[in-house]
């Protein structure tokens, strides 16, 4: 497959059906596939209609004409549904031993035992393991994976589900609406503030592996919640695609954190939608931490539809040789005296490429507004590339709308000078790395900050 990348930037629209002049081969799920999925899954006939319908949009839905080149994505040999070993499990001790030696590793036990409310780990297409604190669930709390959200919770889920990200926003939304398996339903009760993180972990195993899950976080009024997402999985020669799609909902003065830690393999390609919708002085926040991959595009998003809502985006992002990170994100804001900020921090090495994409909308009546955002990208090498596409649309002018943005490289004195103090080569370049990417770690609760600061400090071997 060939698709032609342009220089259209990515929006809350439709992508055009005609937007390739050459029609690329079709792909993707039969209509007997999705339905069959959906019989496995023991879903309502709405909930088949709905699938259905985004595979139509799927199939007329143009490749993005915009970003990196996804022409080396073979989406003709994925596997759109692979089934865990066994069924959902709140035992540890019911998990295979070679899958657990797997979260040992990862310290998802220990993570969950020491400071967390509640964790679920999905596993290929489905949720393996979920469990919630009793002191929670006694608040009225919801904790469960998405499948068992719909099942349980049809009301709710029927209300929001596609209310944020429609299947025909894009192709990859429309796709993952068709296949979604897996995920997070969390559902937060009016006044219950969470101490501790909720966390799911996403495995991807097997090799050329499609996993689209599908994450729905609702947040009722002066609530609040920090919802955290880690991803991984092995290298293989074949391309894997990771499709998820994030609706987060924030009710009056309700606050919600949702934080990404992505270590992917070279060989995922990792095209996902998060969209975030604050009501009345509700606070979003996201964190946005990406390493790995052979391709990222990822554009955390905040709808400010009333007044007083305040929204904000730390995005780190680390691309190595063969990689491309496009990342970034949108504030739309419809209400007056709203407020976002949008910080990027992003890192490139041995050829790597990345791309800020912040977007900054202001809508008529929209009044009062103070919005802004700031990329710094800092290049390790000569090979290496950076980009930064801002995009300013304002139709109201008693408002603040600013951006900025820095390029850099290391500082040789620097290095010189951190060397000759008797650390290597190595550990000079980490210091100075973690020095650039502090005002993003510094938002982080201490035990994922660290996680990401090893991460940062493996992408330094070898330079």
């Amino acid at each position: 497959m060939k698709f032609v990348v342009g220089a259209r930037f990515w929006g809350l629209g439709v992508c055009s059906a005609n937007s390739n002049k050459k029609k690329a081969e079709p792909w993707g799920p039969t209509k007997q596939f999705v339905q069959d999925l959906s019989a496995r899954k023991n879903e309502p006939g709405w909930m088949t209609d709905i699938r259905v319908q985004a595979l139509s949009f799927f199939q007329k839905l143009a490749m993005p004409a915009w970003g990196p080149d996804l022409s080396q994505l073979d989406a003709h040999d994925i596997q759109y549904y692979v089934q865990p070993p066994i069924a959902q499990t709140r035992s540890w001790e019911d998990i295979p031993v070679k899958i657990k030696s797997t979260f040992d590793y990862l310290g998802l036990p220990h993570a969950e035992r020491e400071f967390l409310a509640g964790l679920g780990v999905q596993y290929e297409s489905e949720m393996l393991y979920k469990s919630l604190r009793q002191e929670w669930a006694s608040c009225g709390v919801i904790f469960v994976d998405t499948d068992t959200g719909l099942a349980e919770y049809p009301e709710l889920f029927k209300k929001y589900f596609g209310s944020l990200v429609p299947a025909h926003d894009n192709k990859f939304t429309a796709l993952n609406t068709a296949l979604w398996s897996g995920g997070s339903f969390v559902y937060v009760p009016a006044g219950v503030a969470l101490d501790k993180p909720l966390q799911a972990y996403f495995r991807i195993e097997a090799e050329r592996m499609g996993q689209f899950e599908r994450t729905l976080i609702l947040v009722e009024d002066g609530a609040s919640i920090h919802y955290v997402e880690g991803c991984s999985a092995p290298i293989y020669r074949t391309q894997s695609l990771h499709c998820g799609v994030v609706e987060l909902i924030a009710q009056k003065n309700a606050r919600v954190r949702y934080t990404t830690i992505q270590n992917w393999s070279t060989n995922v390609y990792n095209l996902v939608t998060k969209r975030a919708l604050a009501h009345e002085n509700a606070i979003v926040e996201w964190i946005d931490g990406n390493i790995g991959s052979a391709v990222t595009m990822k554009y955390p998003s905040v709808v400010l539809q009333e007044r007083g809502a305040r929204a904000s985006l730390l995005s780190l992002s680390f691309a190595s040789a063969g990689q491309q990170q496009d990342t970034g994100g949108a504030m739309i804001h419809r209400a007056p005296d709203t407020h976002s900020f949008m910080l990027s921090k992003a890192i490139s090495k041995q050829g790597g490429r990345s791309t800020f994409r912040g977007k900054i909308m202001v809508e008529k009546g929209a009044t009062g507004v103070s919005a802004r955002s700031q990329c710094d990208a800092l290049l390790l090498d000569g090979q290496s590339h950076t980009a930064a596409i801002p995009v300013v649309r304002v139709a109201e002018k008693k408002c603040s709308v600013g951006h900025e943005g820095s390029v850099s490289a290391l500082d040789s004195a620097q290095l010189f000078y951190l060397m000759s103090r008797g650390l290597n080569k190595q550990r000079a370049y980490s210091m100075m790395v973690n020095g650039f990417v502090h005002a993003c770690l510094s938002q982080i609760p201490s035990e994922y900050a660290i996680e990401l600061q090893l991460l940062l400090e493996r992408e330094m071997e070898g330079l």
